[in-house]
């Protein structure tokens, strides 16, 4: 037989793009249009529906950046299309391939229902199949005019990025808006074409079964009849209902479908348009599954079903209505798919608490698994967190992104920290915006690690970021590919469903242990350092007015635990940590607002822990340790002057000067307080930190070496920092001045500036305090760099196989070598409050209060000693996509600390973070609970949810080691149990008077429910 392909192949791909798809809509008639461009920000639909509309043309420009035009549009159903299915057809003169980041609408009925959104792959607003002719539609839209901000491939700055910023200037052409007649059998025929033509090209050319489509689909452009192609689809179908009816094969693997519509909670838009998206795309996906019974949606962030209830209730009736009838699914548990490498542990705890709250209060429905398909690496305390929260699995995509290495599994078990295991799965098809194509499809058995082992993998498809979700073309794909022969089998269902089919097949499944590193995207750790200096403060604010307020509900009568301000200020916290904002990777919109967030948490947080405090009582200045350590270090006064000071952990004490163990002597640059000397070299640079202690130098080469990198990624600028940064650099080395600026015997402070690059300055004083090895940095930095990453590094003189770095409740090792590719790929990495190095008997930490991303390297000097050097990335500067990303002014503090254990880390970094705070009270409680016993780290202390006046305590093992000790409360204990993040009951705890007794393995989590007895008010 002669090779026919590309004569067959090119004839089909004709046919169906310019004689089907064309007769899709058989007939159509214009609405009649009419516009108002709601000044400034969106307006309730009462108000657009009362204002005043002018005429509007087709092809008509329309739509400044980020505004809001109402359409009203009116019609009439011919007569003669009487029992036909009719539709609107809207197109609003979409741009581009990708369905979100554009224009979008909502449709409404005149009494303002919301019916529908119009996007660019979901085009049509049903109108019922009218019975009569003569049916009048009259619509009110809301269009949103969005800019597309990546329309130039993320290559080039914008100013759209910002409603100051963007303009004026109309960005669409509407394009149509009429009333049609839907063709059914040509629409089925378009997709019996589409789903045979793309499983022909994916299938081998030796592959009978290509052949045979091929040879069909020839006979089906015969059948056809181009001068009346609704006439004759009917018949095409049938000549290609053969070779749709051929079953798959008995191996074939199986494809879970869940619906699904991946929507940033911010991203490429600012909040505000992620509350009318959520509502945009619920309207769809509630339309979709009033059309197909056999459809699930899979939808996560407790969050965007917040907005709709709040902003949008009749969707919000449907999606209940929805879940009710199990086609929808609410997943994931969390708030917001949150970042999974910056969040401490107490925020990763909450983002579950009130995400799944919200779902069993709301629907009634305990979700069971973790939706985070799009987080940017995720840490190794996830596993025992999503346990603890009762989840039995864990979904994501993203490591398929890995820049260098390929994942080893798609189903596997992950391994966390202290050994918890949980069921994940990484769908191999690649993507969270599923159509079912035949790329897909193929890529989805060809990727597909576990052959031999799983026969079935996830597919979450549908259009996300506001392109409507999943559309009635991917449902019908769906049915044509549930058993066919060469195409996996498609099955839509619930995710809960797959995973328990997938770990009932393969319980034997692989273990993944650790965190699970994405090998790109690695500049979030440090990209809009002020967002993420918001996010640190806010999580440890919120610690401290928890602690105290607790502390004011159990001592001071009359005193009321702010449950709901608590309760709302978390929910903003856990909302900025969406995987898009903390991360540093949004528009600049975005992150202004969340700078402004921020500060208002702040201002609302101090006023919370104040007024816990004043209400303990009036009189003397006490010392307040929110840490859950003992302190004794120095502390300045209200007035400004430093004094010495020993406080309990989670405790307080009279401000009463105590005598340090030695004082700080400043010598020209050198300060020296009897454990550590410290020599500031001309240039600014630490030349010397010797540990008179250990009687060793810290320092292989000058410490707090500022380093100016050329910072241009291959791609994703605020996204990625690539290896080639390592190349180009210039060494701060000259100062402006080096001085000392405070000279006392509790502490002694050299200041240093420089100049450098575009107009940046930066101050930084170094500070030595009285009875601390810690050498603080405070630092000052005006930034005007622009594609550049600004790098503090320390080098020491310790010979370290591995650096520790803290995570959510413990912390991970990451080896110093590069011995093969899955180390080299870890260039720069994320911590949270401390980085460790040690050899046996020796180690040093370098502390932050704001900084995530860093690097450790290693190197051998001439006299055989190694040189291992932590270098902390301070500021960057991408200029996509906001072209002002991080200029301006920053404030923040690191530290060395000679001799440190990890212990000594961990405790450094709880005090660098949770500053002694000093204020007026007569309230002489003792803390709210205590610990005995190394390793055993109190991080949370609160009054229980339910508002029944229990204390909650959560606690965890935080140097690796198993830990035993005591617990005891300051208060009359009646009983205690061991709970889940929620607070539920799973064990009772060994408690004795006022004591619970504690044993945890490695960095375990314990969360304890006190029950107070008598004798508290």
């Amino acid at each position: 037989m002669h090779d026919e392909r590309r004569r067959i192949e090119e004839r089909v791909e004709r046919v169906h793009t310019q004689r089907v798809k064309p007769a899709i809509y058989a007939a159509s008639v214009p609405f009649e249009v009419e516009a108002w461009q709601a000044p400034g920000e969106p307006v309730p639909f009462e108000e657009a529906a009362a204002a005043p509309y002018e005429p509007f043309a087709m092809d008509t420009p329309w739509g400044p950046p980020w505004g809001t035009t109402w359409f009203r549009m009116r019609g009439r159903v011919p007569a003669e299309w009487a029992g036909r299915r009719v539709e609107a057809v809207i197109d609003l003169g979409f741009v581009g391939d990708w369905p979100g980041n554009q224009a979008e609408a909502l449709v409404h009925r005149t009494d303002g229902t919301p019916l529908k959104a119009v996007n660019p792959l979901n085009q049509y607003v049903p109108i019922a199949n009218p019975a009569v002719g003569g049916e009048s539609v009259d619509y009110l839209v809301e269009a949103a005019s969005n800019p597309d901000i990546l329309a130039n491939g993320f290559a080039q700055p914008t100013p759209l990025g910002d409603v100051l910023t963007a303009g004026d200037k109309p960005l669409y052409t509407f394009g149509r808006a009429d009333i049609a007649v839907l063709d059914e059998q040509v629409w089925h025929l378009d997709l019996d074409l589409q789903v045979l033509r793309e499983l022909m090209v994916h299938l081998g050319e030796h592959e009978p079964r290509r052949h045979e489509i091929m040879h069909a689909l020839d006979r089906a452009m015969d059948t056809l009849d181009l001068d009346d192609v609704s006439g004759s689809a009917a018949a095409v179908r049938e000549v290609l209902a053969p070779v749709l009816a051929r079953p798959a094969h008995a191996s074939a693997h199986t494809v879970s479908g869940v619906g699904h519509a991946h929507i940033d909670s911010a991203w490429l838009w600012p909040i505000r348009e992620t509350k009318r998206k959520t509502s945009r795309t619920f309207s769809n996906v509630t339309s979709l599954a009033d059309e197909y019974d056999d459809f699930i949606f899979a939808c996560s962030q407790a969050q965007q079903y917040e907005w709709v209830r709040d902003n949008y209730p009749q969707v919000w009736a449907r999606i209940q209505e929805s879940v009710k009838k199990g086609q929808w699914a609410p997943v994931g548990g969390m708030w917001v798919e949150a970042d999974g490498n910056l969040p401490g542990g107490e925020a990763v705890a909450r983002q579950f608490v009130h995400g799944k709250r919200f779902f069993i209060e709301h629907f009634g429905v305990e979700t069971k698994g973790v939706w985070l398909p799009d987080s940017f690496g995720y840490n190794a305390a996830y596993p025992q967190l999503a346990k603890l929260a009762g989840n039995d699995w864990f979904l994501t995509q993203k490591i398929s992104w890995n820049q260098t290495n390929k994942f080893p599994h798609h189903t596997f078990w992950w391994e966390g920290i202290d050994g918890t295991r949980i069921f994940t799965h990484f769908p191999p098809v690649d993507t969270y915006n599923a159509r079912f194509s035949g790329e897909e499809m193929d890529r989805a058995v060809r990727n597909y690690s576990e052959k031999g082992g799983g026969t079935r993998s996830l597919a979450p498809f549908g259009w996300g970021d506001g392109g409507g979700g999943p559309t009635r073309e991917i449902m019908e794909r769906a049915r044509r590919l549930a058993d066919l022969e060469g195409s996996p089998k498609v099955v839509v269902e619930h995710p809960d469903a797959f995973f328990q089919a997938a770990r009932d097949e393969y319980p034997d499944a692989p273990v993944w242990v650790g965190e699970l590193y994405l090998e790109l995207h690695r500049a979030t750790y440090t990209s809009q350092a002020r967002t993420k200096q918001g996010n640190r403060r806010s999580e440890h604010k919120l610690r401290e007015a928890e602690l105290w307020a607790t502390t004011a509900a159990l001592h001071a009568p009359g005193y009321a635990y702010p449950y709901e301000k608590l309760d709302r200020l978390w929910k903003t916290v856990l909302l900025h940590q969406f995987h898009d904002i903390l991360p540093g990777s949004s528009i600049a919109w975005v992150h202004r607002e969340a700078e402004a967030e921020y500060a208002r948490v702040a201002q609302e947080l101090e006023a919370l822990t104040g007024e816990a405090i004043a209400a303990l009582g009036d009189g003397g200045s006490r010392v307040f340790n929110t840490s859950p350590y003992d302190r004794a270090e120095v502390v300045r006064t209200s007035a400004g002057a430093p004094a010495y000071v020993e406080v309990p952990a989670s405790g307080s004490a009279p401000l009463a000067a105590a005598e340090p163990p030695q004082p700080v002597t400043v010598s020209g640059r050198v300060l020296d307080n009897g454990l550590v000397r410290v020599e500031v070299a001309e240039d600014g640079t630490l030349s010397s930190a010797y540990d008179l202690r250990a009687d060793r130098e810290v320092l292989a080469a000058p410490g707090n070496l500022l380093r100016l990198h050329t910072d241009l990624p291959n791609y994703w600028d605020a996204w990625d920092i690539d290896k080639h940064y390592r190349n180009r650099y210039t060494d701060l080395l000259e100062a402006d001045s080096v001085a000392v600026v405070e000279e006392d015997p509790l502490l002694g402070a050299i200041r240093v500036t420089r100049s450098f690059g575009k107009g940046s300055r930066i101050t930084q004083t170094i500070t030595l305090r009285a009875g601390s090895p810690r050498i603080d940095i405070e630092t000052d930095i005006d930034w005007h760099e622009a594609e550049k990453i600004l790098k503090a590094a320390f080098p020491v003189d310790i010979r370290a196989p591995h650096s520790s770095a803290e995570i959510q409740f413990g912390h991970v090792q990451r080896p110093t070598h590069t011995n093969t590719t899955w180390e080299a790929a870890r260039f720069e990495v994320s911590g949270h409050r401390w980085v460790h190095l040690g050899e046996p008997g020796y180690g040093v930490a370098v502390i932050n209060d704001s900084t995530y991303g860093h690097d450790v390297t290693r190197t051998v000097r001439e006299d055989g000693g190694t040189t291992t050097t932590v270098a902390l990335s301070l500021v960057r500067a991408p200029r996509v996509p906001d072209p002002e990303a991080d200029q301006g002014r920053h404030r923040f503090t690191y530290s060395l600390l000679p001799g440190a254990t990890v212990g000594d880390a961990v405790a450094a970094g709880y005090a660098l973070n949770l500053p002694l705070r000093v204020a007026d009270s007569a309230g002489t409680p003792e803390p709210v609970v205590s610990v005995d016993g190394e390793g055993l780290t109190v991080e949370a202390v609160k009054l229980a949810d339910d508002a029944s006046g229990d204390v909650v305590v959560r606690l965890y093992e935080s140097r690796g080691g198993r830990a035993t000790g005591v617990l005891r409360t300051g208060f009359p204990l009646a009983g205690a149990q061991v709970t889940d993040l929620l607070e539920r009951p799973l064990e009772e705890a060994r408690a004795d008077g006022d004591t619970v007794a504690l044993s945890l393995r490695p960095f375990q989590i314990l969360t304890l429910r006190l029950r107070r007895g008598a004798g508290v008010r």
